[in-house]
């Protein structure tokens, strides 16, 4: 990693009275180091020429430009993503990452800026219609995600047979649709999404949970608050609506976390 974190570079400026200058002093010589997992459509991924691209890669770039700060991505699996913001090595994890209270016992976030749910997807044919359908069957999904956590929970409940743990999502999905996993549990946007191209897929149950999406942020991070306000403001500016059109197709739903302000999350 080429660039220090802005802690590093606030500690070399003249001190607190930089501080005070609305991030002038030291944001603008400063990145906002951000941990992302690439192979998640359409929140963000890489293209060919290496450049992050989508949703939470426009938030992030938006957040930091009002912060006054240049961003600096990094390319991480979805479960260093966490010890990565724990031991501040990033400020700022993305991957569609589910605001929990369990995870805020060591992270920070911002407010939501999206509600999803999560979804039980198997091949067309399939003929999984409920939870229930789960019985016997062999289940994948992303490590360390929420639908990780919700199959385990639910393993007794539902019969499921066995939990396949996946590394990436891609890697999940491949084996879904050569019948290595009989059901993926995962959320629904990112499946979908990828479903336009594996047209031999499809979301076949929807797990209401009220999942919610924020920045991830170093526990108590010094810029919490200001990222936080950033993402208020674009909420009521429109910029939020204007890059959740560009990616979904649709304004943000009335209500929704995509449209209006949220509390800040707390333990």
């Amino acid at each position: 990693m080429t660039t220090t974190l802005f802690r590093r570079a606030f500690f070399g400026l003249a001190g607190a009275a930089a501080l005070s200058v609305a991030g002038a002093g030291f944001a603008s010589a400063a990145s906002l180091v951000v941990g992302s997992y690439p192979s998640n459509p359409p929140f963000e991924y890489k293209t060919s020429t290496g450049t992050f691209e989508g949703f939470e890669v426009d938030i992030v770039n938006e957040v930091a430009k009002r912060l006054g700060m240049t961003v600096e991505i990094s390319d991480l699996g979805f479960q260093a993503l966490f010890a990565a913001t724990a031991s501040k090595r990033i400020d700022v994890a993305i991957s569609s990452i589910t605001i929990t209270k369990e995870r805020l016992g060591s992270q920070s976030f911002t407010q939501p800026y999206y509600d999803a749910d999560m979804g039980i997807a198997t091949r067309k044919e399939a003929t999984v219609s409920k939870v229930e359908d789960l019985k016997g069957k062999v289940v994948g999904v992303l490590a360390g995600s929420t639908g990780d956590k919700w199959a385990k929970d639910n393993k007794e409940k539902y019969g499921i047979t066995d939990i396949k743990s996946y590394n990436a999502q891609q890697d999940l999905l491949m084996d879904l649709s050569a019948g290595r996993a009989d059901v993926a549990v995962s959320d629904v946007p990112g499946m979908e999404y990828a479903f336009l191209k594996m047209k031999d897929l499809a979301v076949k149950v929807r797990i209401k949970t009220g999942e919610q999406y924020g920045l991830m942020m170093t526990k108590d991070h010094p810029l919490l608050a200001k990222a936080n306000d950033a993402i208020t403001a674009m909420k009521k500016d429109g910029t939020l609506a204007a890059i959740h059109k560009k990616w979904f197709g649709s304004d943000p739903a009335a209500g929704s976390a995509s449209a209006v302000e949220q509390p800040l999350p707390k333990p």
